[in-house]
């Protein structure tokens, strides 16, 4: 099937139940991800200057994700996407080595603000950008000698999303992926990991860029053809879920290539008893693009974001990587920093080899009388095969949430997620004018 035949005859119908299952826990994790980004420095300059450039108009008004006020639909979808990426605490693949829901959510977000969609339609067109996001992916990564960051292959599905939504037939949604292709960011993800900034994953270019390319396949405009449209990744479109259903979890707010090490040294400190203070050091062993994380010493919550021996270090010495670790004043916390200092990150061309759709890391902690301890090489949790469970994702949800909107709301927003695709286009516009408020407002 072609892909703009799959984006425009898609219904709620043909959407499988592990499917929906993906699609309610992604729209759960990601709104708690972006309660707490929303307080983040990168999220209010991004919200405030996607309001100042790409303000409202008689043709498109929507509100910015847990801010309230008005922008552009492209705008919306900027900052909402921006508020997302600025914790990377979201949903992503790892096969496509990136995110989708970042970039789809806040774009599909400000498109439906008062437009009478319901939990239905909001579904059909979460599937089919997702599906095509990943496709578009992976794609570009077999096509592309760059790896590029999520904003580039995302509008691509954006695109196809936004064109769905305002009614376009199958020529021109062809049309708006092609746009969204060619003007969507191709950003090195790799500059962003050697030097990290609130860049971060390009998705804040990418949401707007889908959206203005449905917009302008709606009017006429042409771009096709979107090559990553194209090609053995395409196979078996409208049959096969494999690539949504592949969407992992991230149970800590930073990159997904630190968390097989997290994993391992909370693992090693709790079946042997361990005290930080009687660790000499840490060696990491981990794939290539890995040990370009290091981040020995970060000094702003994008290094933090970007690194592995610091958020292990917060694993060992704290028992825990949360919220509190996203606080500035955790960088300079003298006991992580000894031992994210003490910590060497070795590059494993085993471990590189493997980590092809997959991401493998192996720990061994050190300890001042010369005992070693050793974990198993290992994959991170949140992977379908290591998946977290409900209880660990909503529990997840609450620490981002509770303390940004309150329990209560966060309660309610919980309720509507697991069964938003259940809801009418009141309960869908309940759903938004909850989350496109300031908090507290």
């Amino acid at each position: 099937m072609l892909m703009q035949d799959f984006a425009a005859d898609l219904t709620y119908q043909a959407l499988p139940d592990d499917v929906l299952l993906v699609l309610r826990r992604s729209l759960l994790d990601t709104l708690g991800v972006a309660a707490i980004g929303s307080q983040s420095e990168m999220a209010q300059i991004g919200t405030k200057t996607a309001q100042a450039l790409f303000g409202p108009t008689a043709a498109s008004s929507a509100r910015c994700l847990f801010d309230g006020n008005l922008a552009s639909a492209a705008g919306a979808a900027m900052a909402g996407a921006m508020t997302i990426d600025s914790v990377d605490a979201h949903d992503g693949t790892s096969p496509c080595k990136g995110h989708a829901g970042s970039a789809i959510f806040p774009s599909l977000f400000a498109l439906a603000d008062g437009r009478g969609l319901t939990g239905q339609d909001l579904a059909t067109y979460l599937a089919l950008a997702y599906e095509i996001s990943y496709r578009a992916g992976l794609t570009q990564h077999d096509t592309c000698t760059d790896y590029h960051t999520s904003g580039a292959w995302t509008a691509v599905g954006v695109a196809a999303m936004t064109a769905r939504i305002l009614g376009c037939d199958a020529a021109q949604i062809h049309e708006a992926a092609g746009i969204g292709e060619y003007h969507g960011p191709r950003s090195q993800m790799m500059r962003c990991i050697d030097h990290p900034t609130m860049v971060r994953d390009g998705v804040g270019w990418g949401a707007p860029t889908g959206v203005t390319a449905g917009v302008l396949a709606q009017t006429g405009f042409t771009g096709a053809p979107a090559l990553t449209c194209q090609g053995p990744q395409w196979w078996g479109l409208g049959d096969s879920w494999k690539l949504v259903t592949d969407t992992h979890y991230k149970p800590y707010p930073c990159c997904r290539w630190s968390h097989p090490s997290i994993d391992a040294a909370a693992e090693l400190m709790v079946s042997h008893g361990l005290s930080h203070h009687d660790i000499a050091s840490v060696e990491i062993k981990t794939f290539h693009n890995a040990t370009r994380l290091a981040g020995h010493t970060p000094v702003s919550a994008d290094e933090f974001a970007y690194s592995i021996a610091f958020p292990v270090a917060c694993m060992i010495v704290r028992g825990q990587v949360g919220v509190p670790e996203l606080d500035i004043s955790a960088l300079s916390d003298p006991a992580i920093l000894r031992i994210s200092t003490a910590t060497s990150l070795i590059d494993d061309p085993h471990l590189t080899q493997v980590s092809d759709g997959k991401r493998w890391a192996q720990v061994s902690i050190l300890m001042r009388d010369g005992t070693r301890h050793e974990a198993a090489p290992r994959t991170p949790r949140g992977d379908t095969d290591l998946p977290l469970s409900n209880k660990e994702i909503s529990d997840k949800y609450h620490l981002f949430a509770d303390p940004i909107i309150g329990a209560e709301t966060a309660g309610r927003i919980e309720t509507l997620c697991a069964g938003f695709d259940y809801l009418d286009a009141g309960g869908v516009q309940g759903l938004l004018d909850i989350i496109l408020r300031k908090p507290g407002a």
